[in-house]
């Protein structure tokens, strides 16, 4: 077994996971996995720069990171950066502090890899005989992703709760108008990604990341967010469509109120839902299986 740390660096939120891997079979125990929700992707949607204070947040958790790995010995480290420093002007900045804190230099991944780790994290523990459409809703970006063991086809979109909330929503709770230029964008995106994956010939559904496990704790009607019981269940359509018509009609303090939902997703999750939703019901399924392994487990296996 190796001792690994995958770092996934998003537009919301930066995970860490410390793991043993055995390099042959891809057998992974986890020792540490943690969230901070820094929203690096702040404004850059409409700036097309990472703001001062986003660095900052995000190089604060680094650091938190960089302790953990220390105290639990990994021997190898990958750091793999998304959507938001992607687009970014300034990124090189992201880049440098990134390196003088963790000693080692983020990989600004293309689309492409992000999905190919989102399906090998995703897929591991599923059954071999499947066919997956894997959908990986992040805060600027959304992987689109079908295979077996190993992937067939793969799109990236630019479509995210952040990025969406902060395009269109201007009031609280968001305006049937906002709402629909939220579901504009996502079908405009669902036909760009059907160019390249067909989104109705997999037989199961798989979601992950934040938006999709906040709305499957909130289906479930978990007292507080468990991981155990979140990940592979089933949440069909209509919960789907109930819990995306309950965030849309509730007030910032009213979702602050809900006990599944981070902090750093209260302002966004309505956005997430929606983009979950549209997806659901374009896709045909009627139910999603909900993963709590996702890229951050492929980061971790690659290291291996």
């Amino acid at each position: 077994m190796t001792r690994v740390a995958g770092i996934d660096c998003g537009t919301n939120s930066i995970r860490l996971l410390v793991a043993d891997v055995h390099p042959e079979t891809g057998e992974l125990v986890e020792l540490d996995r943690r969230m901070t929700i820094v929203r690096l992707g702040q404004g850059v949607d409409r700036t097309g720069r990472l703001a001062p204070e986003a660095l900052e947040r995000t190089f604060a958790a680094c650091r938190a990171y960089a302790e953990v790995i220390r105290e639990l010995g990994a021997e190898r480290i990958r750091f793999v950066a998304t959507s938001a420093s992607r687009d970014a002007e300034n990124r090189q900045e992201f880049v440098d502090g990134v390196v003088a804190i963790l000693g080692v230099e983020p990989e600004v991944i293309t689309g492409d890899q992000e999905a190919e780790f989102s399906f090998t994290g995703a897929t591991g523990e599923l059954p071999d005989s499947e066919s997956y459409l894997v959908v990986d809703i992040g805060g600027g970006s959304t992987e689109f992703v079908t295979g077996n063991r190993h992937v067939e086809a793969a799109r990236s979109v630019d479509i995210g709760c952040v990025r969406l909330t902060e395009r269109h929503v201007r009031h609280d709770p968001p305006t049937a108008e906002e709402a629909e230029a939220i579901r504009a964008d996502v079908r405009a995106a669902l036909d760009l990604a059907a160019e390249t994956v067909p989104l109705g010939t997999a037989r199961t559904l798989v979601g992950l990341a934040g938006s999709v496990t906040t709305v499957a704790a909130i289906a479930l009607g978990l007292p507080e967010y468990d991981s155990t019981k979140i990940h592979h269940a089933r949440i069909s359509a209509a919960q789907v469509a109930e819990v995306t018509r309950r965030l849309l009609a509730s007030t910032h303090d009213e979702r602050a109120a809900i006990p599944v939902i981070h902090p750093g997703r209260v302002d966004v999750i309505a956005a997430g839902a929606l983009v979950l939703q549209e997806i659901v019901e374009r896709v045909g399924a009627a139910e999603i299986v909900v993963s709590e392994h996702d890229i951050l487990d492929g980061i971790a296996l690659s290291v291996a």
